[in-house]
């Protein structure tokens, strides 16, 4: 039997509204669960608690990967495997590993990111999404709080939302 998390959410209709309201719920030190929107909220992550994302410094070290294999590749390929004579370039000739070494580069720095954004955030084959208000998709803003990881009372953080802004407030329990 899987445990329930309990979860209080707080409908918004305004993202002026809930960005306030983040800041307003996260000085009384209650841990904001998640921020559901219809569209990106600029600004939202350093009220929340974000960090900044590190997915540039993989697109760096994959794109460095990729760059070192073609040249290696290239190198190890026409200089030692099939050396040709071609047009009395020498073996080894860089410029012209420069268009392979940069596709690669792009190729092992793209599918890096791609690879990396969806194990960091767990959307892979067989991720259970978590909806706790359709409405999200629409034009309502969603701020959910999981009530098991603060130590208010449900009564208090459901006050505090309505002071904040909630036009509803409800509980759900969702289990894993």
């Amino acid at each position: 039997m899987s445990a329930a998390t309990n979860f209080l959410v707080g409908v918004y209709e305004d993202d002026d509204v809930i960005m306030q309201a983040c800041a307003d719920i996260r000085q009384q030190g209650v841990k904001i669960h998640e921020v559901y929107s219809p569209f990106p909220i600029h600004g939202i992550d350093p009220i929340l608690g974000y960090k900044r994302s590190r997915l540039n410094v993989a697109a760096f070290m994959f794109g460095i990967t990729g760059t070192i294999i073609a040249f290696s590749m290239q190198v190890i390929m026409m200089g030692y495997d099939w050396p040709m004579n071609i047009g009395g370039k020498p073996q080894v000739a860089v410029p012209s590993f420069v268009p392979v070494s940069f596709e690669m580069t792009i190729l092992m720095a793209s599918l890096g990111m791609v690879f990396t954004f969806l194990v960091v955030s767990g959307l892979g084959p067989g991720a259970r999404k978590l909806v706790l208000d359709p409405r999200f998709s629409d034009d309502k803003f969603i701020l959910a709080i999981d009530v098991d990881k603060n130590k208010l009372s449900m009564e208090d953080m459901a006050n505090l939302l309505k002071r904040t802004g909630a036009t509803e407030v409800s509980h759900k329990e969702v289990t894993a």
